[in-house]
């Protein structure tokens, strides 16, 4: 399962090996600087929009980036479990990062206080 990677100074969604042959691409990572707003979504499906670049099957496994007007997702969602979403300030590579994670309330909280945020 893909995990959230801290450094002082940057934020990576790790695939594992497997997820990143699944998602068609590398581990995505942005500078925290670029951290707009980290929360937990009950229903990642439910926000989801775009043409998906990598693997999917509805409510059970998606692995990629999910492209659309105005931003791209990168996204590793496994099952029907809440998600941890990351808004990515405009300008950024990215709009979000998306991913199942086993504790995501945790993985919030660990995501603000690196960020400056809580």
């Amino acid at each position: 399962m893909a995990s959230f990677q801290l450094t002082s100074t940057t934020l990576t969604l790790a695939f594992t090996g497997w997820e990143r042959l699944g998602a068609l691409r590398t581990d995505p990572v942005v500078p925290l600087s670029d951290i707009a707003a980290v929360e937990v979504a009950p229903d990642p499906w439910a926000i989801l929009a775009g043409m998906r670049v990598g693997t999917g099957i509805p409510w059970v496994l998606l692995l990629g980036t999910m492209l659309r007007r105005g931003g791209s997702d990168v996204v590793a969602l496994h099952g029907r479990a809440p998600a941890v979403v990351v808004t990515l300030r405009p300008g950024a590579a990215w709009q979000r990062l998306l991913a199942t994670v086993p504790d995501p309330e945790g993985e919030v909280s660990r995501i603000r206080a690196a960020s400056g945020m809580g």
